[in-house]
């Protein structure tokens, strides 16, 4: 098995549009939510997201090709962007069919299936569709894009898993690089699910906040008043890299990624199993591939997304795998700031981990107010603060719909 690190990041969020301002509102404890800009809102029970901020497409693509392209795949291509400056890779110094993409969506083009279809023929009643519709919608477009724009002719294609997609994407592309099928990969997740369907969606599944009044707190992992996520929007790219062929060319190195873990709750289309018997598995599957003990962690990064019954099912998985370890470790929900950015949850997170893996804290789980009595006291969530802690190693959750469960862990390098 060849060794697998991270040697590039690029990331857009709502708290930060490059990983320098995301590495900075982690820090700072920053709420990216804020009343919905995309659509009149007025009439929804949610009127409020994590949107993007000061974010101009056309400063980083053409105006011209960026209208072909859905939102998700924007995004895409400009995290990958980042990430392939960030990395320092000279593309003419590389096996193009050795270095691949894999990419996550749980949702892929949805403003260009909602707005494209609706004008087209729910309002003309004519079969009048552009051309660029399909290649907008499908979920695997955007790796697509970003094979294309660097010429990467290795892996590629993308995972659909809900919530858990761009981890899966991750996980998948350390295995083709931990087995010799590939030495490169850019792997991570976009999404683009702030629209009227989708906030009305998951509004009516009763999955979103109300807290209208309140938006900027509206997201509250672990708080007992807690009453469902925040939308987000947003993306991650990581550069995966075999560890000999980034020292070979003098690559900085993250961290290494050393275990990941996938299960399935086979339980519910969209609640966790109450006991969080999935979670626990995913995250015991991850250490015993890493060959770490769970004493070796410091910090769990949680899906976390504020609803009432996700929280608890997952600190009881903690608890479970870590045993007495759990009262040492930091845990958090970095969804408390960014929002829930479903299928790009779990790569923004992880690069949350990475941050924070490298510059020697622990990004805090903001807006909470009242302790929830379901919730183990004894256990440190990083409540409301950024803590300054060394962290060797961290372990990162990501849940989706349909059961889809993933914990990926990385170490310094």
């Amino acid at each position: 098995m060849r060794r697998v690190v991270v040697t590039g990041i690029g990331v857009l969020t709502p708290i930060g549009n490059n990983q320098q301002s995301y590495l900075e509102g982690l820090k700072e404890g920053v709420s990216g939510a804020a009343p919905i800009t995309r659509f009149d809102a007025s009439l929804f029970k949610t009127r409020f997201a994590c949107e993007l901020k000061g974010f101009n497409v056309e400063e980083h693509l053409d105006k011209k090709e960026a209208r072909k392209l859905d939102p998700f795949s924007q995004y895409a291509l400009v995290v990958a962007e980042e990430c392939m400056k960030d990395s320092g890779v000279e593309m003419d110094k590389v096996n193009k069919l050795r270095f691949g993409v894999i990419w996550g969506s749980g949702i892929g083009g949805f403003y260009t299936l909602e707005n494209d279809i609706s004008e087209a023929a729910l309002l003309t009643g004519a079969p009048r569709y552009s051309p660029f519709l399909i290649p907008k919608l499908i979920s695997d477009i955007a790796p697509g894009h970003i094979s294309i724009k660097y010429g990467l002719m290795g892996i590629n294609y993308g995972t659909v898993s809900a919530c858990a997609s761009s981890s899966h994407a991750i996980s998948n592309a350390f295995d083709y690089i931990r087995h010799g099928k590939a030495d490169l990969m850019i792997t991570g997740g976009s999404e683009a699910a702030i629209t009227k369907a989708g906030v009305g969606g998951f509004s009516s599944m009763k999955a979103l906040s109300e807290r209208n009044d309140d938006m900027a707190s509206a997201s509250r992992p672990y708080d007992k008043d807690r009453d469902g996520f925040v939308l987000g929007e947003g993306a991650g790219a990581i550069l995966l890299e075999e560890y000999e062929h980034a020292r070979a060319r003098g690559a900085k190195i993250y961290a290494e990624l050393i275990g990941t873990g996938l299960t399935a709750d086979a339980y519910h289309i969209t609640a966790p199993h109450p006991d969080g018997l999935g979670a626990q598995g995913a995250m015991e599957l991850a250490l015993s591939e890493a060959g770490l003990k769970p004493e070796d962690i410091q910090y769990v990064n949680t899906h976390g997304t504020s609803t009432p019954l996700g929280d608890i099912a997952e600190v009881k998985a903690i608890q479970k795998v870590f045993g007495e370890h759990a009262y040492k470790l930091n845990i958090s929900s970095t969804k408390s700031m960014t929002g829930h950015l479903l299928g790009a949850a779990g790569v923004i997170e992880c690069i949350a981990g990475i941050l924070a893996l490298n510059h020697d804290f622990i990004p805090p789980t903001i807006n909470h107010f009242t302790d929830d009595p379901e919730l183990d006291p004894g256990l440190n969530f990083t409540f409301n603060k950024a803590q300054n802690r060394r962290i060797d190693a961290f372990l990162s959750n990501t849940f989706g719909f349909g059961g889809h469960n993933s914990s990926v862990i990385f170490k310094r390098c």
